[in-house]
């Protein structure tokens, strides 16, 4: 009996960190798809056809390089698809961030591939056929191997029906079941693998499926023997079990510091019919590996006509702000945000949280690359009719997702929680604490959920009234149900939010920013301290002691 091992590399959540250059921070970097590159061809040389190159997908949203392909100059060949092409995949899989470009940008995209790009659970709304290809099978010295793609379903939460007009997204473990028998029964597919842009487990779910299905499907769906995961950022690989046999689950995360290294191990029987024994995978690490030349030398004209891109003024900071100020005080960064979203929409209230961890804008000139710093994706900016309960309540998930019960003073304020090397983190996620400008109002931290906040009037000084309805401002992520803080916080259904939203800017959120610091020139960004945390007597040095906590060490 012979043996035939086939390898494979998994890439995802790339978001065009193609090149070693952060065009953000204006820096080199680590990781990139030109290490990536090299490590790929030292593997092709030793296993030669007998390895497949495959991408999880969140290619097309991220850094400047893709901004400037995807919406400065849409007319040239996206530089995502020749970096592809130039790497020569096998398979990719679309993303929920390359969804978010909107389908002038995804289709014109999936065109340009030399390679098939997956979703089976992407269906067109009315025929339910596949919107893109379901699977691919490749063929490799007598083996069948089939690729089957999924993209989380939550998509709607997240981003305006426009952006994925004429399709409807199924739950991934139902529809992969189905198309598990298909490629079974009617491929004869010796091995399956899962090529999901999908994490793990948890996040949203409702009754059309779950955000990450990764462990639902290990578990449920009988027939698939890896699954290459993606969409959480979790670093991670796990086995589950299915009737006894063991699945593995793997994501190498984000930015192209990993991949997922994977090997089918085969063995034939006399009669010549292969039958998997192993599935063997571990996440190996590139950041050391070399930059392939080869591939910097090809898109050596993207990478100055981006960093020409970036460079461009915008305007002037009269101070520095930071991101980590907004956790713990109304904060001269995300009060500039409340300022430019209520002076372009004109709305009574407007809600924002801080996107990035520990983001700064240093004072002096300001450049393009800033305001990717603070907007790394391409929002919309919205206002949605909000009654002043709903407002409550929304803001009662959000800082209930953010501050503790405190039973003392010297109990922790922040909701956080400390990793295996002592850092401390965020117990939730950061981007779904949202602040409200246009209201004044308190948050007690001795209150239980439900009880924290207390609104006291309108900024300009008239009253708040719960039964009242508002016009608010937000960005279109919140404002289409992501984080689920106009859902399952405010108590406003899905179904119902479209109802809700009264305007949609043409630009992206990003641009406006940009607009409104070329239009004003100087920017001298102060707090507005509408809000603050009570009592003070607790909340001061229990603020102060969590701040070292968290930033102590960054």
């Amino acid at each position: 009996m012979n043996n035939l091992t086939i390898k494979l590399i998994h890439t995802t959540d790339i978001h065009g960190c193609f090149f070693p250059f952060d065009f953000i921070e204006g820096r080199p970097c680590s990781g990139s798809m030109a290490r990536i590159s090299t490590y790929v061809k030292r593997m092709r040389s030793k296993y030669g056809n007998r390895l497949l190159l495959v991408d999880g997908g969140d290619i097309l949203q991220g850094q400047p390089t893709c901004y400037y392909c995807n919406f400065v100059q849409p007319q040239m060949k996206n530089v995502a698809a020749r970096v592809v092409n130039f790497m020569r995949y096998d398979l990719q899989t679309i993303g929920n961030h390359d969804i978010e470009t909107g389908h002038a940008v995804y289709d014109k995209y999936a065109a340009e591939l030399d390679c098939d790009l997956l979703s089976a659970n992407v269906v067109n709304e009315v025929t339910l056929k596949p919107y893109f290809k379901p699977y691919a099978i490749r063929n490799i010295e007598g083996v069948k191997i089939a690729f089957i793609g999924m993209l989380t379903p939550t998509i709607p939460y997240w981003l305006q029906k426009d952006l994925w007009s004429g399709m409807k997204f199924l739950d991934i473990p139902s529809c992969m079941a189905q198309w598990v028998k298909h490629v079974r029964e009617v491929e004869h597919a010796d091995a399956i693998v899962a090529l999901f842009h999908s994490g793990f487990d948890g996040g949203i779910q409702d009754a059309n499926g779950s955000e990450n299905a990764c462990v639902t499907t290990a578990r449920n769906v009988p027939g698939v023997d890896l699954i290459l995961c993606g969409h959480d950022h979790q670093l991670k690989r796990e086995y589950d079990t299915n009737h006894g046999k063991e699945v593995c689950i793997i994501n190498p995360s984000s930015n192209a510091h990993y991949v997922s290294e994977c090997s089918l191990c085969f063995e034939f029987n006399q009669e010549g019919t292969p039958k998997l024994n192993a599935v063997k995978a571990q996440l190996r690490n590139i950041d050391n590996e070399n930059v392939d030349e080869s591939f910097m030398e090809q898109f050596s004209k993207d990478i100055e006509q981006v960093k020409q891109y970036v460079n461009r003024k915008l305007g002037i900071f009269v101070h520095s702000i930071y991101t980590r100020d907004c956790f713990f005080r109304s904060a001269p960064f995300g009060d500039l945000i409340h300022d430019i979203q209520l002076e372009h929409t004109g709305a009574d209230i407007s809600l924002n949280a801080p996107l990035k961890f520990d983001a700064c804008i240093r004072k002096g000139d300001v450049h393009v690359s800033d305001l990717f710093n603070l907007y790394t994706y391409e929002n919309q900016l919205y206002v949605v009719k909000m009654t002043g309960k709903e407002i409550k309540k929304l803001l009662e998930m959000s800082y209930g997702q953010w501050v503790t019960t405190m039973k003392s003073p010297d109990d922790h304020i922040m909701l956080m929680k400390q990793d295996g090397t002592g850092h401390w983190h965020w117990t939730n996620l950061a981007f779904n604490f949202d602040t409200a400008f246009g209201i004044d109002y308190e948050v007690d931290v001795r209150q239980n959920y439900g009880k924290k906040v207390n609104i006291l009037r309108m900024t300009n000084g008239q009253p708040f009234c719960e039964d009242k309805t508002y016009r608010v401002a937000m960005n279109s992520y919140r404002g289409n149900g992501g984080g689920e803080l106009l859902t399952r916080g405010a108590g406003i259904s899905l179904k119902e939010l479209p109802n809700r939203i009264e305007y949609v800017s043409e630009k992206d959120q990003r641009s406006i920013i940009m607009d409104y610091i070329e239009r004003h020139k100087v920017i001298d960004a102060k707090p507005h301290n509408n809000w603050s945390f009570v009592p003070m007597e607790w909340t001061e040095p229990a603020l102060e002691r969590d701040y070292k906590l968290l930033f102590g060490k960054h």
